[in-house]
């Protein structure tokens, strides 16, 4: 027996009865929708009884290409859609009609830096070399969209590194932003999956100024690191004086809803290299994250 060879299959793959599924003569039988394998029935799949399915499927395949791509830890970006890259901040605030308009777009055209203080950190972080096991660290995951999560991605392709996208579907059309690597980016249907991916593998987060979606992204994060849900991370909170103006972080300290060793969950920074500068300090006391990049300059 020893020079017979073992087959390592007995069954047909599913890609393979799916084809002759279709080759299948046409009859009152076969073409009726309860004839459809089960996996390639978009109707049934979509009943309101499949959500658990839906649920596990939308977890899944990210987990499974994500771990084919060897990515061992992600940093994630979290920050508005409608910050604007600083050349084209000068339109935002020409193009305004109304007093109001113009104020307001005179304040994302003060804001335009984070934009490109996002892009710095995505190509510092994607300077990271795999680790010893060939894994990739620091991958660089936006939320796929616009504005500062289009810098992400853009400084992750400014130095030739890939990087993720988590979009999401909503009910205005979506794009991925151009710098998204195409096998890497994904769609979600399910807010509360994709919440997940973005901190399953996240080993840093910086949150850049934002609406409703960052605040969501940002208070899961912290409620899920104040009770222990999660373990502790750097969590860098980009724009001190925004951030205090929309969140009185103090005021719920005196109210005695938070306590006052929650406020270290996070730190203030305003530039990429500090941020930087922080994790390699936090990672370099705890020696969990490989964090070896080569000398600015070096090939």
């Amino acid at each position: 027996m020893a020079d017979r060879k073992i087959p390592q299959r007995v069954f047909a793959r599913a890609k393979e009865d799916a084809a002759a599924a279709k080759t299948a003569t046409e009859t009152p039988q076969t073409t009726s929708a309860s004839y459809k394998l089960a996996f390639q029935d978009s109707d049934f799949l979509l009943r309101e009884d499949l959500r658990p399915v839906r649920f596990q499927l939308e977890l899944l395949k990210p987990e499974l290409l994500l771990d084919e791509a060897n990515i061992g830890s992600t940093f994630v970006i979290y920050g508005s859609a409608r910050i604007p890259a600083p050349d084209r901040a000068d339109s935002l605030v020409t193009s305004a009609v109304t007093e109001t308009q113009r104020k307001i777009a005179e304040r994302l055209r003060a804001k335009s830096k984070y934009y490109d203080e996002a892009r710095k950190l995505a190509q510092i972080a994607s300077a990271c070399p795999p680790d010893a096991e060939g894994q990739r660290q620091f991958v660089v995951c936006s939320g796929g969209g616009p504005a500062i999560m289009e810098a992400a991605n853009r400084g992750a392709a400014d130095v030739g590194a890939e990087s993720i996208g988590l979009n999401i579907v909503l009910p205005f059309e979506q794009t991925p932003n151009a710098y998204v690597t195409p096998h890497l980016s994904f769609q979600f249907h399910y807010f509360a999956l994709r919440k997940m991916h973005f901190l399953l593998r996240a080993r840093a987060v910086a949150a850049f100024p934002g609406g409703f979606g960052t605040l969501d992204e940002l208070m899961e994060l912290l409620t899920l690191v104040q009770t222990g849900k999660m373990a502790q991370l750097p969590i860098f909170l980009f724009g001190e004086a925004f951030w205090r103006k929309v969140v009185n972080f103090d005021a719920l300290v005196e109210e005695g809803v938070i306590g006052e060793n929650d406020l270290k969950l996070f730190r203030f920074v305003e530039t990429a290299e500090d941020a930087w500068n922080k994790l390699e300090a936090y990672y370099a006391t705890r020696g969990r994250v490989h964090l070896h990049r080569d000398p600015p300059g070096t090939a």
